[in-house]
């Protein structure tokens, strides 16, 4: 049967991986939503420090967000963070800090859809539940010729009929598990290892000169662009930042202040504009030094970021009373976005 040659195969590649070595639906849940949007490669360390810091759900659960926050810095898409801050204050206040142990009460989670819901209840309580994310929509659609776009509502409930009947009677932890590995390793994106591969004499996408093209979606992202100018304001110990508010990314990270604008604005113009003089008190601010662009891809955006360095005098305070100075040894305390991050390691 498809589900024990793939599981065969898990058994001679699987990578060594901390988050298979447990039960624990905390720890599984905290890999999985880790793992959205981010290579194993990078989540390992991350997974690491965060149980490290909170080995249990009821730690998580009392922790202050900016907390949590710190420790995902650099991972990206925070909303996960603090979804998932919110789901372990959920857990704690309904469920007595102990995880639930059923589908239909995981799948209610902040955060938690189907397929995390489906990894999360077959790892570690071993349910029937099949997972379904990019890795097995390419192996299925692969390997039984399906053209229907994995991004649509027919697609989504074709392959999850077909994710069910693969996994059968097979044991849902070890199967599942084995399907995403092979989605991983084996049957990739980009040049997938087809010659050495052991569903090839039944691959419909190999037989049939379809591997480039399968699997398929029918809408193409459409990426916005931002203009983003930060203010460097600065004097010898200290520099300036603000908190980001409003549903909008990286909410309740820090920042330091910016200027936002839908199309490439002149130096000029920055000056001339409310947030400046709102931000500069009106004063004649210097511009000592101005990077050049930076451009920060997220999934459904570009960010065109560009840091103007202005120094001010120590004794200086902003109109605007969401800006505060915190001293530069103290900005580890504070969960920057990546594009913060880097500049601030520049800096150093």
């Amino acid at each position: 049967m498809l589900n024990n040659q793939i599981i065969n195969w898990y058994s001679k590649n699987k990578r060594d991986l901390p988050w298979r070595k447990t039960k624990d639906p905390y720890l599984i849940w905290i890999s999985e939503i880790m793992l959205q949007q981010t290579r194993v490669a990078t989540a390992i360390d991350y997974y690491n420090r965060f149980i490290e810091r909170f080995p249990t759900l009821s730690c998580l659960a009392k922790a202050k967000e900016q907390e949590v926050l710190n420790l995902w810095q650099g991972l990206g898409y925070y909303s996960r963070a603090r979804n998932l801050h919110y789901a372990a204050k959920t857990v704690q206040q309904e469920y007595d800090g102990v995880f639930p142990a059923t589908y239909k009460e995981i799948i209610q989670l902040k955060g938690i859809g189907t397929y995390t819901a489906a990894a999360i209840s077959s790892f570690a309580f071993n349910l029937p539940h099949a997972v379904l994310d990019g890795n097995v929509f390419r192996v299925l659609s692969r390997l039984f010729g399906i053209e229907t776009p994995i991004d649509t509502t027919i697609g989504k409930k074709l392959f999850q009929k077909l994710a069910n009947e693969t996994l059968a009677d097979a044991s849902p932890e070890i199967y599942n598990q084995a399907i995403i590995e092979f989605g991983a390793l084996q049957c990739t994106p980009k040049s997938p290892d087809c010659e050495n591969c052991p569903l090839l004499a039944n691959c419909y996408a190999y037989s049939n000169q379809m591997i480039e093209i399968l699997p398929k979606k029918s809408k193409q992202i459409r990426l916005k662009d931002r203009y983003f100018y930060y203010l460097f304001l600065y004097c010898p110990d200290r520099f300036a930042i603000e908190k980001r508010e409003g549903k909008d990314i990286w909410q309740n990270m820090y920042q330091y202040p910016l200027i936002e604008s839908a199309t490439p604005l002149k130096n000029e113009q920055l000056i001339e504009s409310r947030k400046w003089k709102n931000y500069l008190n009106d004063c004649n601010a210097v511009i000592k030094f101005q990077s050049k662009p930076i451009i920060h891809k997220l999934s459904h955006q570009n960010i065109h970021a560009c840091f103007l360095h202005i120094e001010i005098n120590k004794n200086f305070s902003s109109k605007n009373k969401n800006v505060f100075f915190i001293k530069n040894e103290d900005m580890d305390k504070y969960p920057f976005p990546k594009l913060i991050e880097n500049h601030l390691s520049r800096l150093k």
